[in-house]
């Protein structure tokens, strides 16, 4: 990516740049700033103006970032979420900026979450993150590998299965992690363990173990990026069929077929996203999305 009113830091201004941002993180929140109100956010946003001197732009990256954490579904979607968004979208980051925003996003991902929002908002930022890599490389090999391990370990690792309040606005976090992991599945650089290690993942969260009922167009959201794994034609037809079937066995119990909450739930889950691949299957004409079809419909004639 080329940004002309960037010019290339020095080493040491880079690193400075990095630190800022991940220690910033480690601070209390500060959205709005001193040095962006929320005013001037949001008339940046509407202006989406990529000419703000490198200072100007750090800060209001930084603000944008502790917005991330904020209640006020305004501060963190509207402004936080959409104004890095733009920011990425508009090749106005270089990549040590971008590796800084990473690592920064990621270090939330570890960080107290009272609220239950900053996580799946700071993975809805990495997947525009992993975004930008894929349009225009430039993470190493193992930089990206890196990422997938921490896409998959998030989306597989959810538990929190608020979707919408009317207060607090989205949070999402099964929907945020199969974004990530679709823009990770779309990268043509990743081999196939690294699918494998995506696609793992999406199953965990298609039939959750805890057995909670998706309202909030989840199954839709975990089907991206399986349909984009199968682009890639890596795997059989037998592989998917297997693979299929092992979601099936969540329902295998036959002591709590049509009389446990848990297992209703599962069946929901299951069918919903079965029914999502069945349809857009069924209307694509990749032969890698061809090789799902005899799993899907396996897997839908075998439910209860």
């Amino acid at each position: 990516m080329h940004d002309p009113d960037l010019r290339r830091p020095s080493a040491r201004a880079r690193w400075g740049l990095a630190a800022l941002l991940v220690l910033a993180g480690s601070a209390h929140a500060a959205c709005p700033s001193t040095d962006w109100s929320r005013e001037a956010m949001a008339t940046w946003k509407a202006e989406s103006d990529m000419r703000l001197d490198t200072g100007r732009r750090d800060a209001l990256v930084s603000t944008l970032v502790d917005c991330l954490a904020s209640p006020d579904p305004v501060l963190r979607d509207g402004l936080g979420y959409e104004g890095l968004q733009i920011l990425m979208r508009g090749n106005a980051l270089d990549h040590e900026r971008l590796r800084a925003l990473r690592d920064r996003l990621q270090a939330m991902l570890d960080a107290p979450d009272p609220q239950g929002v900053a996580r799946p908002f700071a993975v809805l930022v990495l997947s525009e993150v992993a975004r930008t890599d894929r349009i225009a490389p430039w993470m190493s090999a193992d930089e990206r590998a890196a990422m997938v391990d921490r896409a998959a370990a998030y989306l597989a690792s959810v538990d929190d299965y608020r979707g919408f309040d009317r207060a607090i606005g989205w949070r999402h976090g099964v929907a945020h992690g199969a974004d990530w992991t679709m823009q990770l599945a779309m990268n043509p650089a990743l081999e196939r363990p690294q699918l494998d290690r995506l696609r793992d993942a999406v199953a965990v969260q298609a039939v959750p173990s805890v057995g909670h009922a998706y309202v909030f167009g989840e199954p839709e959201r975990l089907a991206r990026p399986l349909l984009f794994i199968a682009k890639r034609g890596l795997h059989t037809d037998a592989e998917w069929s297997a693979w299929f079937a092992a979601l099936s066995t969540a329902l295998d119990d036959p002591t709590r077929a049509w009389k446990d909450e848990v297992w209703l739930a599962k069946r929901h889950d299951l069918a919903a996203f079965l029914r999502v691949l069945y349809l857009e299957a069924g209307l694509s004409q990749d032969p890698g999305i061809a090789k799902l079809r005899p799993g899907i419909l396996a897997a839908l004639k075998a439910l209860p």
